[in-house]
């Protein structure tokens, strides 16, 4: 089920809200708490229902693995025993393909058949949520209440599908308080405010730019550099608008129910440094692999050497967890690359005008999204050769031109603009905000017909 389709909004979400309130209110939090929990199972199981039970079974044993790190914390036998079987669960299901793939081009010969495994929605997101739970709970940072607070912990549907990834220790106090289970007027109105916001970024925004970026995209082979800057940009707008989106409607979906998410994104776009778009770009899964892959592989503890290697290989392992293909380890291995230079940069000394640092850095990330958008490396190649001809400007259409300088001014407009959640800090209740976000929600909402997936679904 997808948050931008009718069913979800003028079905699924009133109901589930209405359940969870109507038994939170008659005092029984276990059963408001069930309520949500089955809610959540349902919303994924609409996708496909075949792998519910993966999930089920994966929560379980991550609640039971967790349970004896809770009891004897410290405990590395159980940690890495869980982490191993994760990594295995994801490694089947997401990598199969891509590693035996590669086994047959490296032979030259079809040595194994690939089984094209369907990736279960949102094992990328599930998986890391967990891996970090079992992580706190060796370092004896978590403790679970109940399975059942677990189960919701994992599940709750705002995040299930494509994050934020969320923290044990931070949302399971969230989660038994006396106050969640309370209606609370505020929190309705700024979530469906910030849901809207999300929506109308997903549907009127984002979806519209996926035009410009798949026409470029599926004709990689015979681009004008007019045509493939366009792609790009279309892409590079089309990425932020569509993720942001679905970051912002899950934050606005948790205050409905009285739980605080984390931001995903703070205007990435606006970043003077690699340094700094990874501050704001997917902000939950940088802490992720910073809390629990980078430090632990020694941060900056042991010498610039190794905190260099330590950033490429975090960079690298970021790539391949958004897809199995080269193209991705490709991406991560150039942010990777790009970190290194921008702390070599810094440890110079050297300072460059604010506007020419912001310049080189939207560069260089549009550069690496080629290679995440591109369906293959060759593709990737194709797109960035006809950005660099510049000799077919001269052939450039006047419709092309006028859609690309629109993307400029897009780009322009997201350096300045603040996020929309610093905006929201200022929120009240009020009719100029009833009016703003009813309009929004109204446009969206006519556009729904031609509803899409979110584009970290396929991650």
């Amino acid at each position: 089920m997808l948050f931008n389709s009718y069913e979800f909004i003028l079905l699924f979400l009133p109901l589930t809200f209405a359940g969870f309130f109507a038994l939170g209110h008659g005092g029984q939090k276990r059963a408001a708490t069930l309520w949500l929990v089955l809610a959540s199972f349902f919303f994924y199981g609409y996708w496909d229902v075949r792998y519910v039970p993966l999930l089920f079974a994966s929560i379980s044993f991550n609640y039971l693995v967790g349970r004896q790190l809770e009891r004897c914390n410290g405990n590395r036998v159980w940690l890495t025993f869980g982490i191993v079987v994760n990594v295995l669960l994801l490694g089947y299901f997401k990598y199969t393909d891509f590693f035996l793939g590669t086994v047959n081009a490296l032979a030259g010969a079809d040595m194994f058949d690939l089984p094209h495994i369907v990736l279960p929605l949102g094992i990328s997101f599930f998986t890391f949520t967990q891996t970090a739970y079992l992580v706190d709970a060796y370092r004896g940072e978590a403790r679970n209440e109940s399975f059942l607070t677990y189960l919701e912990f994992v599940t709750i549907f705002p995040h299930l599908i494509a994050g934020p990834i969320i923290n044990h220790k931070e949302m399971i106090p969230q989660f038994i308080a006396d106050k969640t289970f309370r209606i609370n007027y505020d929190n309705i109105a700024r979530g469906l405010t910030i849901f809207t916001m999300g929506l109308f970024k997903k549907v009127v925004i984002a979806d519209k730019l996926a035009i410009y970026a798949n026409e470029a995209f599926s004709h990689a082979d015979s681009l004008t550099c007019v045509q493939a800057w366009l792609g790009a940009l279309s892409y590079t707008l089309q990425l932020y608008f569509d993720f942001s989106g679905y970051s912002e409607m899950a934050i606005g979906l948790a205050l409905l129910f009285n739980l605080d998410m984390p931001v995903n994104f703070n205007s990435p776009y606006q970043s003077r440094s690699i340094i700094d778009f990874w501050r704001r770009w997917h902000m939950t899964l940088g802490l992720w692999v910073k809390n629990y892959l980078y430090i632990p592989m020694g941060g900056n503890r042991h010498g610039e050497f190794r905190k260099m290697r330590n950033l490429f290989v975090s960079m690298l392992i970021i790539g391949l967890w958004h897809g199995a293909g080269w193209t991705f380890v490709i991406w991560g291995g150039m942010h990777g690359a790009l970190l290194m230079i921008n702390h070599a940069w810094r440890k110079a000394g050297i300072a460059l005008p604010k506007v020419l640092n912001w310049g080189m850095t939207f560069l260089c990330v549009v550069i690496c999204w080629v290679f995440f958008r591109a369906g293959s490396v060759h593709e990737a190649m194709q797109v960035l050769g006809s950005m660099a001809d510049y000799q077919s400007l001269l052939g450039a259409h006047g419709k092309e031109s006028r859609h690309l300088l629109e993307m400029i001014g897009m780009v322009a407009l997201l350096a300045f603009v603040p996020n929309p959640l610093v905006l929201m800090k200022k929120f009240t209740a009020n009719n100029k905000w009833l009016i703003v976000t009813a309009a929004m929600l109204i446009w969206a909402m006519w556009h729904l017909n031609n509803y899409s997936e979110f584009l970290y679904f396929q991650f």
